[in-house]
């Protein structure tokens, strides 16, 4: 059974910081691209960032503040976010589908999601 648990939300003041991580079980992690995304209440999930072996990609109102990595020896993936704005406020979901390049970016192209982890930032 395929698990991807996050961890790492909670509550930071504008400029601030949190690392998430994701922590991968059940399937043989090296062998798919992993991405990150948010929701907002009534919106459609939308994309943040995605790793394939080593190349990124991020959505233009991340870049140069987020930045994603992975650890495959630990089946986990992380996200960095710095610079943090009331704007990011969201629930992050990981999840992990087809390792391709460039790195995917659609819903469609995920196969497996976490429970997702709340971001709040206050102004």
């Amino acid at each position: 059974q395929v698990q991807l648990v996050e961890s790492g939300g909670g509550l930071v003041q504008a400029g601030g910081s949190l690392r998430l991580s994701c922590a991968a079980s059940g399937l043989a992690f090296s062998r798919y691209g992993m991405g990150w995304f948010r929701q907002v209440l009534k919106k459609e999930r939308e994309f943040v960032a995605a790793i394939t072996w080593s190349s990124t990609y991020y959505d233009d109102s991340v870049k140069g503040r987020f930045t994603i990595s992975r650890d495959n020896a630990k089946n986990t993936t992380y996200l960095q976010m710095n610079s943090l704005k009331p704007e990011d406020t969201a629930v992050y979901y990981c999840a992990a589908g087809s390792l391709q390049s460039p790195p995917a970016v659609r819903l469609r192209e995920y196969y497996y999601w976490g429970q997702g982890t709340q971001v709040t930032v206050s102004s």
